[in-house]
């Protein structure tokens, strides 16, 4: 629960508050109690997943936790077809208010995107935490199915970003487009050059990966005419950090807070 205390506004009387963030990979779940964040779940997304598959998850974090669950939730999903599940499930599990990232919902963000609701509610939840964390200008990499690049411009607004392929994404693909291709564990290997397929493959993939993230931050500093600190966030954030030549800081629940802060906006007292 790193960076937990970077929540934004606090108050001991503040509500306590269940994020969950539906993603294509990981679905991760975070309790925010007096503005503090303290637990974090992390589960497996399946698409066939039902609203009483999903309350019997939520049954166990509660348990986990050995109390009940909170009266208000807050959901992100990027993957429409678990959205309702979600929502069901949160409307049984949490007595209260639950809330959906979307069109509806504020922000405090002003938007340079050509058509807002083309933003996922994980991209939106990141802008929302990193500029309330660390200002702006600010850029986030947001490592998971897809590589996002979100960037936060000097005046504290959305200017747009950049959605790739993920680095687990191309290892797939690669080892399934090329039939003498194999799966490679996704790490550094120990030169550029590789001497053998697998080495090869992790040079390709992993610091081929390192090399579009440099390449593209140096890009998006030359387009706002200024470098702006980089947070990234996601799957493997501190051995991608580790490798880029760009200065950056892992924060391992920048999207939870994100939600929690747009919770804030919209919750009614």
């Amino acid at each position: 629960m790193a960076r937990a205390e970077k929540s934004g506004e606090k108050s001991p009387g503040e509500k306590s508050l269940l994020a969950v963030d539906v993603g294509n990979t990981h679905t991760r779940l975070g309790i925010f109690s007096a503005g503090k964040l303290v637990g974090t779940w992390e589960l497996t997304t399946h698409e066939r997943l039902t609203a009483d598959e999903a309350r019997m998850q939520l049954a166990q974090v509660a348990a986990l936790m050995g109390e009940s669950l909170p009266n208000e939730a807050i959901l992100a999903s990027v993957v429409p077809v678990l959205t309702d599940v979600w929502h069901r499930a949160l409307g049984v599990s949490c007595p209260g208010r639950v809330y959906v990232v979307g069109p509806g919902l504020k922000t405090g963000v002003r938007m340079r995107y050509d058509d807002p609701s083309e933003v996922g509610a994980d991209r939106m939840a990141d802008v929302v935490a990193a500029r309330a964390d660390y200002g702006a200008p600010v850029v986030v990499v947001d490592l998971g199915t897809t590589t996002n690049f979100e960037v936060v411009d000097a005046e504290g607004a959305f200017a747009g970003g950049i959605i790739a392929p993920g680095v687990a994404l191309g290892a797939r693909s690669l080892a399934a487009a090329a039939a003498r291709l194999p799966m490679v564990e996704l790490r550094a290997p120990a030169s550029v050059i590789g001497r053998n397929t697998r080495a090869a493959m992790q040079s390709g993939v992993v610091l081929g990966e390192v090399a579009r993230i440099d390449g593209l931050l140096d890009a998006i500093s030359g387009e706002l005419g200024e470098n702006a600190p980089v947070v990234v966030t996601g799957d493997g954030a501190e051995a991608m950090v580790a490798l880029l030549r760009h200065e950056a800081t892992v924060d391992d629940t920048l999207t939870l807070r994100g939600l929690r802060e747009i919770w804030r906006l919209n919750a009614r007292r």
